[in-house]
């Protein structure tokens, strides 16, 4: 756990009691601060108290006094902010969260942080991967793993590898990241930011400057959409900042990208061969090329080997929830992708496959299915479960044949029958929903794990 001898004898109030919001309330008392702790859930409050911190109504909560208020990542802040924060603002005291709490924690140490709308997970552990493979001293958490807060105090020359969502890109004033790797940007999470520009301002919070010029920064950036083409090049005449195209779209003149499946890195325009991606097989589809492009970039500047960079990448062991193999019964193969909770996500894993015996739905993003269109034909049939299920039938148009399931155990079954029974010689049953899980699930690895139960069903009534 991270000590926080900044906020030693400080008093801090601290909404939202889950994971990141308990294991910073430890991390904090531990530290010596007065955190003032509440949340709106009786549970979480009841868990806090069976662990000692101290409640106390922050709706009642006068904050002239309180040196920092501390927000967990999904209560809002800029766009119709939560009444807490709301007064917070009003008694001007600052309002953060646990990232920003760790980078004033470690100073010394060495941030890595990406960003993205799609593929942080998987590139997140990809680099932690690569630097652990390359001997170098690391940490993976933030938005994956572990709370920021939970990490064991990093070591002189240990690199912390952070994946950071928009919403705790949002709750940090002064965070600073010595690489800063953005990935791509697409509609989503716009009910917390109001539109696409508070989403990417909130993103864009990534490449805040250090106050030390004697420590350049690098920023990573996928060139693939016009967000992203726009922030490369303001990163290329910025003031103490390197900044490192990837691509899989197109070959660069300068820096990482893929094509045909096999990665290169363009200098000057005279490319070289870094790794041919065919042979990575728990990074499956073009999506995945560009999370493989923007490790070998990090990889790259920090002295790494292209020959280490390739070996790390092809024995990389994938990550749950994200295109997980589940293996086949009865021929039919069974692919867990819980974690793509929007339509853009969604289409990275139907790319991949054809036969894709479908099952989607939940609670819907803005941008629906809109993305899924160009590959209704790697669909040979849709069961459709949660609160997006009668709108998604009505997007499909009758493009696919449509089952309205309502839940996963009904859909799990309803899909793996269809697939036995149709004359698809390798059926896929997919979960890749497309949609957030919380009308009918606490987060996307809940509804990930009940799949692999469902499927773990379906094999033993087989037996």
């Amino acid at each position: 756990m991270i000590e926080i001898n900044s906020r030693r004898d400080q008093s801090i109030a601290l909404f939202g009691l889950g994971a990141s919001g308990l294991m910073t309330a430890r991390a904090l008392a531990a530290s010596g601060a007065k955190v003032l702790a509440w949340d709106d859930n009786e549970d979480q409050k009841a868990a806090a108290q069976e662990e000692g911190i101290q409640l106390c109504d922050l709706y009642a909560q006068d904050f002239s006094d309180i040196n920092a208020l501390i927000l967990a990542p999904g209560i809002p802040l800029t766009h119709k902010p939560h009444a807490i924060a709301q007064k917070a603002n009003a008694a001007n005291c600052p309002v953060i969260g646990d990232i920003e709490l760790l980078a004033e924690a470690c100073p010394e140490t060495k941030f890595i942080g990406i960003t993205g709308t799609n593929g942080k997970s998987t590139t997140t552990a990809l680099i932690g991967h690569l630097l652990s493979k390359a001997g170098i001293k690391t940490q993976i958490g933030g938005n994956l793993g572990p709370p920021a807060l939970g990490f064991e105090t990093p070591a002189k020359d240990e690199v912390l590898v952070l994946e950071l969502s928009s919403y705790q890109l949002d709750l940090t004033q002064k965070a600073t990241f010595d690489i800063a790797v953005f990935l791509n940007v697409s509609p989503d999470h716009l009910d917390r930011h109001g539109d696409m520009d508070g989403y990417i301002k909130a993103k864009r919070r990534i490449f805040r400057d250090k106050n030390n010029p004697a420590k350049p920064q690098i920023a990573i950036i996928g060139v693939d959409d016009e967000n992203g083409r726009s922030l490369y090049n303001e990163c290329l005449v910025r003031p103490g900042w390197t900044a490192i195209a990837i691509s899989i779209s197109e070959p660069l003149e300068h820096g990482f990208y893929a094509t045909n499946g096999i990665l290169l890195y363009a200098e000057a325009g005279k490319a070289e061969t870094v790794c041919d991606l065919s042979i990575a097989e728990n990074l499956p589809g073009t999506h995945n090329w560009q999370n493989a492009a923007a490790a070998a970039a990090v990889g790259h500047v920090l002295g790494i080997a292209y020959s280490d960079i390739a070996s790390a990448i092809t024995s990389y062991p994938g990550l749950p929830h994200r295109q997980e193999n589940l293996g086949s019964t009865n021929g039919v193969s069974f692919i867990n992708d819980s974690k793509a909770t929007n339509g853009e996500a969604a289409i990275r894993a139907l790319a991949c496959y054809d036969d894709i015996f479908w099952i989607a739905g939940g609670r819907a993003k803005e941008d629906g299915l809109a993305a899924v269109q160009p590959f209704m034909s790697h669909i040979g049939h849709a069961f459709l479960i949660g609160e997006a299920g009668p709108d998604f039938e009505e997007e499909l148009g009758g493009m696919v044949p449509v089952t309205q399931c309502g839940d996963l155990g009904t859909a799990t079954k309803a899909a793996y029958h269809a697939a036995l029974e149709s004359d698809v010689k390798e059926p896929i049953v997919l979960l890749s929903p497309a949609c957030a899980s919380f009308d009918q699930w606490k987060n996307f690895e809940a509804r990930g794990d009940a799949f692999k139960k469902y499927v773990t069903e379906l094999e033993e009534v087989e037996e």
